[in-house]
């Protein structure tokens, strides 16, 4: 079974924790987008969805997904059901690497407004220390150096993801060389650091369960 097919797999079966009748947060990235297509069968029993990126709406509203504001939304309902989501890593806790796509603060967002966040991956993202993808950190420009040095305080190597501006108007840092054996610790702290918008660890917002798939098959851990 390829990547691909692996993908398409843990999106299919993903659709087993949309609600109907609810609002459903959708992420942003490759497997997302394999998610959106196969929510498009079921659009009829759902309220509508809630996107993490301009592209995730566009994707979804292309499918004739009715797309709401988060805000406009959280009038109808105390949360969404589900946020439904890729990573481009997670460990054992269930803590997860994203932002690859340049999304991570509206999938932070998204996924703190739902009631469970289900992370859909291939075997390929699984690692036993997160770090060897880059970190994406979103940056408000005018402290693209402090976060720089911050970054390197803690081992990294930031970089700029060249000709890259969010959907919220600021820059990525891409730290390398990282090894993250404290999720949780190094989200805060970085977190903490002035002009930080969010930092791609998601550990104080991990996935409630990680589907992934496998060439056996889609595997669920949580």
């Amino acid at each position: 079974m390829t990547q691909d097919e692996m993908k398409q797999k843990v999106a299919e079966a993903a659709l087993a924790y949309v609600e109907e009748d609810s609002i459903v947060g959708v992420g942003t990235g490759s497997t997302a987008n394999k998610f959106i297509d196969a929510l498009a069968g079921m659009k009829s029993r759902i309220l509508g969805a809630v996107a993490s990126s301009n592209a995730t709406a566009e994707r979804l509203a292309g499918h004739g997904i009715r797309v709401l504001d988060l805000n406009e939304a959280l009038t109808q309902v105390p949360a969404l059901s589900v946020y439904i989501d890729g990573a481009d890593e997670f460990d054992a806790g269930r803590n997860l690497i994203k932002g690859g796509g340049g999304a991570l603060t509206r999938e932070k967002i998204v996924a703190a407004a739902s009631r469970r966040f289900v992370c859909i991956v291939d075997e390929t993202k699984r690692v036993d220390v997160l770090g060897a993808f880059p970190l994406p950190i979103e940056v408000i420009p005018m402290a693209r150096e402090l976060v720089a040095a911050e970054a390197r305080k803690l081992g990294g190597e930031p970089r700029l993801r060249e000709g890259f501006t969010t959907d919220n108007g600021n820059i990525i840092l891409d730290v390398h060389g990282l090894r993250i054996t404290d999720p949780r610790g190094m989200e805060e702290h970085l977190n903490n650091v002035p002009g930080v918008v969010t930092n791609g660890i998601f550990s104080l917002q991990g996935a409630a369960i990680v589907l992934m798939g496998t060439p056996a098959g889609v595997q669920t851990i949580g």
